[in-house]
């Protein structure tokens, strides 16, 4: 028998997740009011009361590589010329330390105390774990010392410090709860009411963070019965083996199963090697096939790229991760099952799906390796009158224009503003399945289907799209000098 609900909940919206639910972009959160929660939230009516972290410091945490490109071109330019590379360096390495000092000596490092629960629960670069086990009080414990280091500079425990943002901290109980724990606490409704739950929507979107770093490190180590589940032997892993993967879930699924929410909607983990981040190497191991011998970073070439020397994964290597996320998605598509089995309003938001109909050059580019069940996405009328219509592609700009890309951010993982977008679409259509109403801004007059996302409003505030670094080459040269320099990619997704 179904749940029955009554009352009206006093939060429309809650959610749970990583970087792509908080709003990661470009190796930094900063722009947390235009993540994909905020934009349906936009779209609810109910913005003004969704309640999310703000990192408004030096742009974010822990760098953001669209204003340290948006620096170099207001210094140097377009391009760095060879005899400009030493004094581009020593820029490069001062950008760095102020946002280091910022975070972890300056203004950044002050926590806003507030007794409210946010709705957005993401913190980026967590996975199942941490959602199980990580609260404000576990943060403060793993924020060290800091120290300034003038090799490695960038912020020490960038993820512990956002979470700070995130998780409640006062009154001084709450530091102990966890997202999973924050969520439940706001699904508890209002005493002395007749709302018997608190949440109208909850969203899970959790288990990226349990393959991602695969492609980000470009390093395939699979997690062992020994460590999968601790906090501090699980770092040793970039793949967890689908047992593990669903033993974790079944504690994630229990606890949500608790949290008084209408409706839950869990979304699917997308294949991580579809991120532009890894690119591709030569042409495919055959035709028809998904892969391509090596994947390796964006800015070397097929004509540079050494298989001996440059970081790399395989052809095996992507199609083994590609597996273990099947099933990982099987396992939450068994999850969503049961829990309807059993009354529960409970719905699958297809991410993995969404996300391979986006993929340029595996799918898109070659109709042989296009599987039965494959359609192109039908980008929205906005974007497509974009020119060129964004593609899942690294950006790529020629004097201050977009030449390709569009809809990841600078990272090569993260979406743009109006990837987040079509992300935010795609779950008010599952909104909509559930029945939730949508409400015109001022939060009173019912909005009639289709509820579409206002893309030209994304579009106004997506830089990247429509004014993207004028220095971003279609060779990518100056991410790859910055990465050849600083090792500035391998820093900064080793927070996740």
């Amino acid at each position: 028998m179904a749940t029955k609900w009554v009352g009206n909940p006093q939060h429309r919206l809650v959610t749970v997740g990583d970087s792509l639910t908080q709003g990661f972009q470009s190796a930094a959160i900063f722009n947390t009011p235009l993540s994909y929660p905020a934009i349906v939230a936009h779209e609810l009516g109910c913005l003004p009361s969704f309640r999310h972290p703000l990192y408004e410091g030096h742009g974010g945490l822990p760098f953001n590589l669209e204003l340290f490109l948006r620096d170099l071109e207001a210094r140097y330019g377009r391009t760095v010329d060879w005899w400009e590379a030493p004094q581009a360096l020593f820029r490069a390495r001062g950008v760095m330390d102020r946002v280091e000092d910022y975070w972890e000596r300056g203004p950044g490092r002050a926590v806003p105390s507030t007794t409210a629960i946010m709705h957005n629960l993401a913190v980026f670069g967590w996975d199942l774990r941490d959602a199980l086990s990580k609260s404000a009080d576990e943060c403060r414990k793993r924020i060290d010392a800091p120290r300034d280091d003038l090799v490695n500079q960038l912020v020490q425990n960038a993820g512990e410090r956002a979470a700070l943002r995130v998780l409640p901290t006062r009154p001084q109980s709450a530091g102990a709860l966890t997202q999973l724990g924050a969520a439940a606490e706001l699904g508890k409704g209002t005493e002395g009411t007749d709302t018997k739950h608190g949440i109208e929507t909850l969203v899970i979107f959790l288990g990226a963070n349990n393959a991602l770093r695969a492609v980000t490190e470009l390093r395939v180590e699979w997690s062992k019965d020994a460590g999968f589940d601790s906090l501090d032997d699980k770092r040793r892993f970039t793949v967890w083996q689908p047992k593990h993967f669903t033993s974790e879930l079944r504690k994630v699924a229990a606890e949500v199963a608790a949290i008084k929410a209408c409706h839950v909607i869990w979304c699917t983990v997308p294949h991580v090697t579809i991120a532009p981040i890894a690119r591709g190497v030569d042409d495919k191991v055959r035709p028809g096939s998904r892969y391509f011998p090596y994947y390796t970073r964006p800015w070397i070439s097929d004509r540079d790229f050494d298989a001996h020397r440059d970081p790399k994964i395989t052809d095996d290597e992507a199609q083994q991760v590609d597996d273990a996320i099947d099933a990982y998605n099987d396992a939450i598509a068994a999850t969503v099952r049961a829990a309807r089995s059993k009354g529960k309003d409970w719905y699958l938001l297809e991410t993995c799906g969404l996300m391979d109909r986006l993929a340029s050059r595996r799918y898109a580019e070659d109709p042989l390796a296009r599987p039965d069940w494959w359609q192109p996405y039908p980008l929205p009328s906005a974007l497509q009158a974009l020119s060129p219509p964004p593609n899942s592609h690294f950006l790529a700009a020629k004097n201050g224009r977009r030449t390709d890309g569009g809809l990841f951010s600078l990272d090569g993982v993260h979406p743009t503003t109006v990837g987040y977008g079509i992300l935010a679409q795609e779950l008010i259509n599952v909104m909509r399945l559930a029945g939730v109403r949508f409400f015109r801004p001022d939060g009173e007059t019912l909005r009639q289907d289709p509820v579409l996302v206002d893309f030209d409003r994304l579009i106004r505030h997506d830089t990247l799209v429509n004014r993207p670094p004028g220095n971003l080459g279609s060779a990518l040269g100056v991410l790859g000098w910055a990465d050849e320099a600083t090792d500035l990619f391998r820093r900064v997704f080793s927070v996740f």
